[in-house]
């Protein structure tokens, strides 16, 4: 297969891995993008795994909560910043997120198909498409879900004037202000470092078997470590595949607002629960961050104008 200097360019931006390596990663693996992220990392040469797609389309994030036990997290993409930032859309985004706390939709077609909140006599589609003819723009509802506690509450948290929303349901007998509080803390601990898991035990065996194959295959490729003991290579691959987990694993992440910048999540739940005199636990959380997983058109203005300027 062609390897295009596109094609090139893309692993690049996914991997952080130099331009000849992510030609030689394609070429080896016949152009298969996933294949070559692994091939690159297996050899030490990515230096952080990234999403397939950058983040970068525009448009807003919102929550709608239903009492203390429903919530909805929404995302509406638009073409530009401008248009996130305009009242109309903003007010727009907001009735999606009021339409999803109260749908039982299963998926975002049936979602779309349903009766608008605001007029009964249009649909969501309906009502998204005269959006985007009184706007002037591309609009998009992305996607949405619901959280439903049926033993406890849900809270919410909203970063960066939609950017980032965020729903964390909570597992508890008490729900008071003190227990909210505490939640919203979590939700904000969600926001801003994004794990993957509530808790280790979320995590499949053979996620850990992958990544500690990626670590060997990552010493193995290092002329020095290569050469330890097996018994020394082994407790290698433990100790950062720990390390790992407590990256991506809510629970094992230190708290954000620990004064002794040591306190774990799971230890500040144990003090909210003392002090509340009921156990408090993360069930869920949901987290949307806006245009994640979406590539933004490249646009290079330098070139736009000087074409236009040859045309005249």
């Amino acid at each position: 297969m062609a390897i295009t200097a596109a094609m090139v360019k893309e692993l690049r931006e996914m991997t952080g891995a130099g331009m000849m390596d992510c030609k030689k990663a394609l070429s080896e693996t016949d152009g298969d993008m996933d294949a070559a992220v692994e091939y690159l990392r297996k050899n030490g040469q990515a230096k952080a795994e990234k999403k397939a797609g950058r983040i970068a389309a525009e448009g807003l994030c919102t929550v709608a909560l239903k009492g203390d036990t429903e919530a909805a997290v929404v995302e509406v993409n638009s073409e530009t910043d401008f248009v996130a930032k305009n009242e109309t859309f903003q007010n727009f985004v907001k009735a999606v997120a009021e339409q999803a706390v109260l749908s039982n939709a299963a998926d975002l077609d049936s979602f779309l198909a349903e009766k608008w909140i605001e007029d009964d006599s249009k649909t969501v589609k309906d009502a998204l498409v005269e959006k985007i003819a009184v706007i002037g723009e591309n609009l998009n509802i992305r996607r949405f879900q619901k959280v439903v506690a049926a033993n406890g509450c849900v809270v919410s948290y909203v970063h960066g004037g939609g950017r980032i929303g965020v729903i964390v349901e909570g597992e508890t007998s008490v729900v008071n202000d003190e227990v909210k509080e505490a939640l919203t803390n979590i939700a904000m601990q969600v926001a801003a470092l994004n794990p993957k898991y509530v808790a280790r035990a979320e995590i499949s065996e053979e996620y850990i078997a992958h990544e500690k194959e990626i670590l060997l295959a990552q010493i193995m490729n290092d002329p020095k470590e290569s050469q330890k003991p097996e018994k020394v290579i082994k407790g290698m691959i433990e100790g950062r595949v720990s390390k790992e987990l407590k990256e991506i694993c809510l629970l094992d992440q230190v708290y954000v607002k620990a004064e002794d910048g040591k306190q774990t999540v799971a230890k500040y739940l144990e003090e909210v629960s003392k002090a509340v005199g009921a156990a408090v636990s993360v069930k869920s959380f949901v987290r949307f961050e806006t245009g994640e997983g979406i590539e933004k058109k490249q646009e290079d203005f330098a070139a736009e104008v000087a074409a236009q300027m040859a045309g005249n």
